[in-house]
């Protein structure tokens, strides 16, 4: 009677258990579905956009988009190529500095739960979601104004710089964070100091988190506009420092702008895909000869 009593209430428990189980391996089917859905959609526009920029811009892609010097006939694309080159270089030049030794002081020097560090955090992100034509308006009114430096590659290169610094920041101090502490542990059990075993240990480790941030900071300064027409301004020539000039972005902005050159936008665009590929492909290059190293 006992044995009888204990299987029917076992049988019912175990029902409702094949029961959980089941709803549980439905869910998990239906997330990972959603997840994979997500992804396939998000790869297929990327393919489409980019396909789109292809069949409208290769063909129209000629000797006289590649002339040394920018006419109102052949609207060249070489000063706004070396334009994007000069500005990329600068910015990265000031904001990656920047960005890694504060990333460095919050996350192996600054006392855990610090005030300061909270603020600085909250700071970072706050200014991550900032519009660009904010950053433009700043700049133009800072720098090309105040500090008279006028439109010119100086204006823009400080207002990208201050732009990415957020991006910068925030990937390599998680970069850092994902480093184990037994690599520093082991460290500092060696006699190393706290400089030696960030630069030593923590940073190669971290390299390839670090330069994905550099990454996507390069992404940003090729493709940005608003904020480099109110700072560099839109000449088409080879700048000097402090001297007007215009990146691939606003060039293609400018001839799609006047509705006159629209082909050549489309041309434009092509070569603006392929300069950002390059760049990204030397950017995991250095990544991993860093890594091996």
């Amino acid at each position: 009677m006992t044995e009888n009593t204990a299987l029917r209430v076992a049988r019912p428990a175990a029902r409702t258990e094949n029961g959980r189980r089941l709803h549980g391996h439905l869910k998990s089917r239906l997330q990972k579905g959603l997840v994979y859905g997500a992804a396939a959609i998000t790869f297929a526009v990327l393919l489409f956009l980019v396909a789109y920029i292809l069949v409208n811009g290769i063909p129209h892609l000629k000797p006289s988009l590649f002339s040394w010097t920018y006419t109102s006939e052949n609207v060249s694309m070489v000063p706004a190529i070396i334009t994007t080159v000069e500005m990329t270089f600068l910015a990265l030049l000031i904001a990656v500095p920047l960005g890694l030794s504060t990333a460095i002081y919050l996350n192996e020097y600054a006392t855990r739960g610090n005030r300061l560090v909270n603020i600085i955090r909250i700071t970072t992100e706050t200014l991550s979601g900032i519009p660009s034509i904010v950053y433009g308006l700043f700049g133009m009114l800072f720098f090309v104004t105040a500090l008279h430096w006028g439109y010119s590659m100086l204006s823009g290169a400080v207002t990208l710089a201050i732009m990415i610094l957020p991006l910068v920041m925030r990937t390599a101090e998680e970069a850092l964070m994902a480093v184990p502490d037994t690599f520093r542990e082991g460290s500092f059990g060696l006699g190393a100091g706290r400089l030696r075993t960030v630069f030593r240990i923590v940073l190669p480790a971290a390299m390839p988190g670090i330069l994905s941030g550099v990454i996507l900071g390069i992404g940003r300064i090729v493709g940005e506009t608003a904020a480099l027409i109110f700072t560099a301004g839109t000449m088409a020539q080879i700048p000097g420092l402090l001297q007007s000039g215009r990146t691939l972005a606003i060039h293609m902005y400018v001839l799609s702008g006047e509705g006159l050159h629209m082909n050549e936008a489309y041309a434009t665009a092509v070569v603006l895909l392929v300069v950002v590929l390059l760049m990204n492909l030397l950017s995991a290059l250095v990544a991993r000869r860093l890594t091996k190293q």
